[in-house]
Order: C-alpha cells, then sequence, then structure tokens
C-alpha cells in the first residue's frame, strides 16, 4: 500500500514540476529546458522523490522513444519547402559537412579533455550533432529574426535529429563491428545499415503519410478521431521503421510531418495544434525523466575536462560548421554570425545517450554527464546570450513594437505609412490583390492571402513584429485572425476593430464571443473609418508637450479627430483603446485621423 502511494505521488509529481517548471519558465522569460533539468536533479538524485526505474522499469526507453517520435512529427509539421527558396544550400550543406565537421571536431575535443577512447568519443560527436526543436523552436519565437536565419535554423533544428540518431547507431555498430572483423567489413556493414536505414524510413514515411492525407480527404475518418488516427499512425509508422532497422523510425516521422505539412489538399491546423499541446506534456515529463536518472557526482566528475569539452563544442566545432556550410551563400556576414552562435541541444541528444549509456559496457554513464552538462551548457549560454546578439546584430528587437495588419485597403495603407515613417516594421495581408498590388507600389510590405490561412504566421517575415491589427470589413475574420493570433504576440497584443452591431434583425454573436482588444474609440467601426477617409481625413502626427497634452488636443480637435496610437519617446507604440483613452502622454507623439475640415494647430 505504502509503494502504490509512493508511486501515485511521484506521478502525480511528475506532471505537475514538469507543467509548472515550463509556467515559471515562460514567467521568467527563460529557456524552459533549464528549469525542468533543475527540477529533474532536485526530484531525482537530490531528493529521490522520482526514481523513472521505480515508476517505469523496462518500459521507460520504449516510451522515451514513443514520446520522441511524436516531437519529432510534431516539428516536421513546422516546416515549410516554401522557407527553402533562398537557403536551400545553406540547411543541406549544415546537414552534411556542417555535421561531419560538428561529429569530427566534437569527437577529437571529447578525446583529448575527457580522455575517452576512441569508440566512446565518435559515439559522443555523433550523439551531440543534433541540436533540437524543443529548444530552438521557443527561442526563435521569442527572438523573431529577421532574414533567413529563423527558417534556417528550424529546419536544421528537425532533421539533423533523426541524422544525429542514426549516426550514433551506425558509430555504435560499427564499433562492435570492428571489434568482431575487419575495417573493411565494418565499413561495409554500416554502408548497408545507412542504405537500409534511409530507404526503409523514406519508404514507411511517404506511405504513412500518403495513407494519412488519403484518409483525410475522402473523409474517411471523422473529424473527432482524427487526431487521435493521426496519432496512432505515427506510433504504427515509427514501430514498424525500427523493427525493420533500427533508428530509421526517427526519420519516417520527420519526413511524415514535412509531407503532411506540405500538401495542399487537406487542412492539418487543427492537428498540428494536438500535437503540439501533447508535445508540451511529454516534454514536461521526458525532461525531468531522463534528467532524474543522472547521478550528480558522474557529471562532476568530468571537471574541467567536461567544461572544455562544452567550450570546443561553443567556440570550435559550431563556427567551423557554419563557416564551411554557408560560404558563398546568400546570407550576410550578420546572419552567418548568428547561426555560429546558434545551436542548443535538446531532448534528442538527452534520449539517446541515456539509451547508449545502458548498452555500453564501459564509460556509460561519463558519455550520459557529458551530454546532459553540454544540454545545459548549450541552453544556458545560447538561451542567456543570442538573443542579445541577435539584437545587437540588428536582426531582432527585444520589444518588436511593428504590426501586423489584417487588410490592405486605402485606411490600412494610410496608417501603415504614418507607421512606416516613424522606421516601425509594418505587413498587410490582404486577401484582395489589387489591394495588395496597390501597397506594395506604394512602398509597402504586403502579402496577397487569407489572414486565416493555414500557415499565413508561418510564410510572413514577422521580424520586428510584436501586435496584430484586425481592420478587414469582415468582423468574423478579424475575430477568428484575433484569436488565433493571441498564441503568437500574446492576448494584450491582439486588436481588432470594433464589429458593426446590430443590422437589421441580425447580431454578430460569434465576432462578440470571439476578438481581440477593440481599437480607437468606442463607436469607432469599419465603417466609421471607411466614412472618414472617403471625405478626405489623413492621418497626422502631433507632438504632445505638457502644455498641450491629450486633453488639450481632444478640446481643439473635438470630433474632428480621432486619435489611433500614441508611440512614446522611449519608441514604445500603444493603440489607442477605449480602455485606455488617454495613453498619450506629455513628449509622445500622437497618431490621429483628420477630418479636412479641422480646427489648424498654431505653431
Amino acid at each position: 500500500m505504502e509503494t502504490e502511494r509512493h508511486l501515485l505521488l511521484a506521478l502525480a509529481a511528475l506532471l505537475v514540476l514538469g507543467v509548472g517548471a515550463q509556467w515559471l519558465a515562460w514567467r521568467l522569460k527563460i529557456p524552459s529546458i533549464l528549469l525542468l533539468l533543475v527540477v529533474g536533479f532536485i526530484a531525482g538524485p537530490t531528493t529521490g522523490l522520482i526514481d523513472p526505474k521505480a515508476l517505469f522499469g523496462n518500459v521507460l526507453f520504449p516510451l522515451v522513444s514513443l514520446s520522441v517520435a511524436i516531437i519529432l512529427f510534431e516539428g516536421g509539421l513546422s516546416l515549410q519547402l516554401k522557407e527553402l527558396r533562398e537557403t536551400r544550400g545553406v540547411v543541406v550543406r549544415l546537414l552534411t559537412v556542417g555535421v561531419l565537421i560538428t561529429w569530427a571536431l566534437t569527437a577529437v575535443a571529447a578525446r583529448i579533455f575527457l580522455d575517452f577512447p576512441w569508440s566512446v568519443a565518435l559515439l559522443l560527436g555523433a550523439i551531440l550533432v543534433v541540436t533540437g526543436p524543443t529548444v530552438i523552436g521557443p527561442m526563435l519565437r521569442n527572438m523573431r529574426p529577421t532574414g533567413g536565419v529563423g527558417p534556417v535554423a528550424r529546419w536544421e533544428g528537425i532533421v539533423v535529429d533523426p541524422l544525429g540518431a542514426v549516426m550514433a547507431v551506425l558509430v555504435f555498430e560499427a564499433v562492435e563491428s570492428i571489434g568482431a572483423a575487419t575495417a573493411k567489413t565494418a565499413a561495409i556493414n554500416v554502408s548497408l545499415g545507412l542504405l537500409r536505414t534511409v530507404l526503409v524510413g523514406g519508404a514507411i514515411g511517404a506511405a504513412a503519410a500518403g495513407l494519412l492525407v488519403l484518409a483525410m480527404r475522402r473523409r474517411w475518418i471523422p473529424d473527432f478521431l482524427q487526431s487521435a488516427v493521426v496519432l496512432m499512425i505515427v506510433l504504427a509508422g515509427f514501430t514498424a521503421s525500427n523493427l525493420l532497422q533500427q533508428e530509421s523510425g526517427l526519420l519516417t516521422v520527420t519526413l511524415m510531418g514535412i509531407i503532411v505539412a506540405n500538401q495542399k489538399t487537406v487542412p492539418v491546423r487543427h492537428i498540428a495544434e494536438f500535437k503540439e499541446n501533447l508535445s508540451v506534456l511529454l516534454l514536461a515529463c521526458l525532461f525531468i525523466l531522463l534528467a532524474a536518472r543522472l547521478r550528480l557526482d558522474d557529471v562532476a566528475a568530468l571537471g574541467l575536462g567536461g567544461l572544455a569539452l562544452l567550450a570546443a563544442v561553443v567556440l570550435l566545432a559550431r563556427p567551423a560548421a557554419v563557416l564551411c556550410s554557408t560560404v558563398g551563400s546568400s546570407l550576410c556576414w550578420k546572419e552567418r554570425a548568428l547561426l555560429a552562435w546558434f545551436a542548443p541541444r535538446g531532448i534528442v541528444a538527452a534520449a539517446v545517450s541515456s539509451l547508449f549509456a545502458l548498452r555500453l559496457t564501459t564509460h556509460g554513464d561519463e558519455l550520459q554527464s557529458a551530454t546532459f552538462l553540454v544540454i545545459v551548457g548549450t541552453v544556458l549560454i545560447y538561451g542567456l546570450t543570442t538573443p542579445r546578439l541577435a539584437r545587437r546584430l540588428g536582426l531582432s528587437s527585444a520589444d518588436p513594437q511593428g504590426m501586423l495588419i489584417a487588410g490592405a485597403h486605402a485606411g490600412a495603407r494610410a496608417i501603415a505609412h504614418a507607421l512606416q515613417d516613424e522606421k516601425i516594421a509594418v505587413c498587410l495581408v490582404d486577401s484582395n490583390r489589387e489591394n495588395v498590388r496597390t501597397a506594395r507600389m506604394e512602398g509597402l510590405p504586403a502579402r496577397a492571402a487569407s489572414i486565416l490561412s493555414e500557415r499565413i504566421d508561418d510564410e510572413l517575415d514577422l521580424g520586428g513584429i510584436g501586435r496584430f491589427l484586425g481592420m478587414t470589413r469582415n468582423s468574423e475574420v478579424n475575430s477568428l485572425a484575433a484569436l488565433r493570433f493571441q498564441e503568437l504576440f500574446g492576448r494584450s497584443e491582439v486588436y481588432q476593430l470594433r464589429p458593426q452591431s446590430n443590422r437589421g434583425a441580425r447580431s454578430e454573436t460569434a465576432s462578440r464571443l470571439l476578438h481581440g482588444r477593440l481599437l480607437f474609440a468606442p463607436h469607432v467601426t469599419y465603417e466609421t473609418l471607411d466614412d472618414w477617409f472617403a471625405l478626405g481625413a489623413t492621418v497626422r502626427r502631433t507632438s504632445l508637450t505638457e502644455q498641450f497634452d491629450f486633453a488639450a488636443f481632444q478640446a481643439h480637435y473635438g470630433d474632428a479627430a480621432l486619435p489611433l496610437f500614441a508611440l512614446s519617446e522611449s519608441g514604445k507604440l500603444t493603440p489607442i483603446t477605449g480602455e485606455k483613452p488617454s495613453s498619450a502622454v506629455p513628449n509622445a507623439k500622437l497618431f490621429c485621423l483628420v477630418k479636412p475640415d479641422a480646427p489648424v494647430l498654431d505653431g
């Protein structure tokens, strides 16, 4: 009875501590993996609250493998081939030349600084070529870098994980083969193993993706079962691949995610959202479980050699891999520098190292400890310094003030021009191609697409963009888009025009239930702005002072001016809303819509 109570407590603590650590990391704006690993160290070897072996026994690593498969499939769903139009060569070289350079230099460093045998050093090098979507994705969302850094880092971080796992297996098999056969026989075995991995993983991944798309297109699966069936197919494909060829399952699920994400016949956003939520729960448990297996004495025993290995990975292997992979590319030196300082390790490295720690007769604990040291070190170093470096290089902003505007009509363009004149980033999205064409001719960044399209947020360059404005004529579109972009920008930075209420007997209930913060004064709707612009109103900027404050502005203009935004001295842009009608303070710049017959402002 006492054992059952302890197991119940441990299982509940695993979920509570995992989700709680991720929430706290979000509040503190630090990478969640850091807190998860700290919690794992405390809950495992320090206090003994969570004992992975007692909880799961021999089932632990099969569960870890299946969880990693789901995480990589979810990562594959975020990859769009369109992102590689200009950076395909860089990604390919990073996944080939870059991987080999990282492997070789890491292995040499492990041999020199940790005195590992060459077999273990090469295995550690193969494990540490991976980066990790579980860490890179949140960091990219936090930085929102401009240019090609985001797509390159995202593709590399996801695709390199199965490559690293496969490399580790092949290295391990090669070492065992050399012990029992000649070097030539070992090379043949490794080559055949690589060929089998590619064929099995590729064939099953493509077949599983095709089956899933066909079933959804033919409506063989009811809506309420689609996410569950996708999960079933992903796990079935992963298991089948691994049974036929060890570790080929990771390639299967990654390829499956990429194919499903890039097909055009069925929508898959709802599946991606389900898998993303599931991945959050899995990560919360996995990092704690794997960290709880470590003995802190083993990590401390690495001493200065472990720190030297970390320094070699960060200061030598990664810059060399990026330098050789980006020669002659379209990336500027700033983008290459940022990529060279951005390669945190994640869950795949932790899982693979833990697996081989059990299979190695010697140096297994040291291998696992070195891997976790590099994971913690790289996440800590890159998590704390990369956003600052991106801002220093001008590739990111600490508090992006730019606007993503749904709508490219005359009113939206006038507002965008006023913001752009103040060096504030804007991006217009409209399904009306004529509006988009006009916006582009006027020098505004605009895209012809539906703001509700499945991958619009992945396709847009959101560098410098920090909030969303729903300004289309359709209130339902504004509401749904506002609801969607809450995840990216946060609830406080999502705005929309007030829905036009009660047209005859009709009430737009959906819009009232699903909306962002309401823009501008309480009476302002799309029709209100349209009428003002039809009368010849223009967007003007007025500087407020102690003497001419917001109240004085309203008294002077009365109903002839409509406040839109306030730009503070520090560069913070705040939309004027009914919640905060006096957001404009002295020394701020006030953007307002002014009628042609408005009273003249002296001075």
